[in-house]
């Protein structure tokens, strides 16, 4: 089955250019030119990618990420401006999973899309019952299907938030640093910095911890980085 895509940008040369390029690659792309057009569309379509800009008419980026959170886990990618840190940062703080930084080659775009698709599908020949579990006391990880059930309740994860418990839970009183995690989760190559996991951390915790300055599953080793330990 062809994946499909949302590309939201207000300038309709930039959406007419990855549309193009990603048909040719035999992809599915539906186009949206506001943030209300793109929400709607995310409303009723399981996009396996959202490419989103920040800067949109009626709703901006971060707040249509802020709205599709609420209901779906679907992989987002912001498109931020050269230089703007903040946004980059606040994309994360919403929801987002990765961003690409404009101007972008559409290679590398395209990199970035396949990568996070190859992530967030089961292994060909898998079905979901036969998906790899981890249970840890209170948490059940689906890893084939990226879901985490905590005391038997599913908790919508994104999909670098899952791949960041995921590592943890894997590797239970490993501490490991942030540059470590940045590496291993985004990849050698990713052109953020540590805070994006300090994002993502922050993010985790308020939706796994009753008390996320007191956490009881992902915590801090003052001065080294992060682990995972349930206690």
């Amino acid at each position: 089955m062809a994946k499909r895509v949302l590309v939201v940008d207000d300038e309709k040369l930039i959406v007419k250019g990855i549309r193009f390029s990603l048909e040719q690659d035999g992809m599915e792309v539906d186009c949206a030119y506001d943030g209300e057009e793109a929400l709607a569309l995310a409303k009723e379509n399981p996009y396996d990618m959202v490419l989103l800009d920040i800067m949109l008419p009626k709703m901006d980026g971060f707040e249509v990420c802020q709205a599709i959170r609420e209901f779906s886990s679907m992989p987002i990618v912001m498109l931020t401006a050269k230089g703007d840190d903040m946004d980059k940062i606040l994309g994360l703080e919403y929801g987002a999973d990765d961003y690409i930084t404009k101007p972008f080659n559409i290679l590398e775009v395209k990199a970035r899309i396949k990568a996070i698709m190859r992530r967030t599908q089961p292994p060909k020949g898998k079905k979901a019952e036969d998906a790899s579990t981890i249970e840890k006391g209170d948490l059940r990880l689906e890893c084939d299907s990226h879901r985490l059930f905590l005391l038997g309740k599913e908790v919508n994860l994104t999909l670098k938030e899952f791949d960041l418990l995921e590592l943890l839970v894997k590797n239970e009183n490993r501490v490991y640093s942030r540059e470590t995690l940045r590496d291993m989760i985004w990849g050698a190559d990713y052109p953020g910095d540590v805070r994006t996991v300090d994002v993502h951390v922050r993010r985790l915790r308020e939706k796994i911890e009753d008390n996320p300055s007191e956490p009881k599953y992902v915590h801090t080793k003052w001065g080294v980085g992060y682990y995972y330990c349930q206690k």
